[in-house]
């Protein structure tokens, strides 16, 4: 039986990584990654020499039945994301799909955890997270504004990803529905500029008004439950 194992990987600082994480990337037979690139600076610097398989959101019909005969050949494979934990808010949730439904019981499915922005970003908060939604990133157009009006009437803490070039925008529309909401935005976590910003959404507004430079890097934003 061969295995797809499901990799976390770092979000940023490199020391991130679990020791079993380590052992499976030395392991297997070869690693599926979003860009070959940014993978290759995780591996070398555990001195991890791999064959690598570039895997992403534009992933043909043609690679996914790839990697399924090589699974069917009984090669144990690891997937991981840039960063993070693979299938949340990532394409590799596409192949684990294809492969459990291609091989059935014959494959082995293995989640190997560890990094996640979004857990990160909840734990920094101290909002309630004992209940949460968590929306990945929300849509750039189509039904934008519905969502927003959603987050701001959950009972729940709400979590989602946003962007650099999308995160102004982003709370204006989150300030027009909720009015004196304690909001968390985590920005760059893990890195050398990591910030995470508490308080009111009008105050976190004001705050990124006055520092547009810091309008940089991934967001994580988390609105506290009503």
């Amino acid at each position: 039986m061969s295995t797809l194992f499901i990799v976390s990987t770092p979000i940023g600082n490199l020391e991130d990584i679990t020791l079993r994480a380590i052992r499976i990337l030395k392991e297997v037979d070869l690693i599926l990654c979003e860009d070959t690139r940014e993978t290759k600076k995780l591996l070398d610097k555990y001195e991890i020499s791999k064959q690598l398989l570039s895997y992403n959101a534009h992933a043909t019909d043609a690679r996914h039945t790839e990697v399924i005969e090589l699974l069917r050949e009984g090669k144990n494979i690891a997937l991981v994301s840039d960063a993070g934990t693979p299938t949340i808010s990532d394409p590799g949730s596409m192949i684990v799909a294809r492969a459990r439904e291609a091989l059935g019981d014959e494959l082995s499915i293995v989640p190997i955890p560890g990094p996640s922005a979004l857990l990160s970003a909840l734990a920094a908060s101290g909002f309630p997270a004992s209940d949460f939604l968590f929306l990945g990133f929300l849509p750039h157009k189509k039904g934008r504004e519905t969502l927003f009006k959603e987050i701001a009437a959950s009972e729940r803490t709400v979590v989602f990803y946003e962007s650099p070039h999308r995160f102004e925008k982003a709370l204006l529309q989150l300030s027009a529905v909720a009015v004196g909401r304690r909001i968390c935005v985590a920005r760059e976590l893990t890195k050398l500029f990591e910030e995470v910003k508490v308080g009111t959404v009008e105050e976190i507004s004001a705050y990124y008004t006055e520092n547009p430079d810091k309008m940089r890097g991934e967001f994580v934003v988390v609105v506290s439950s009503i």
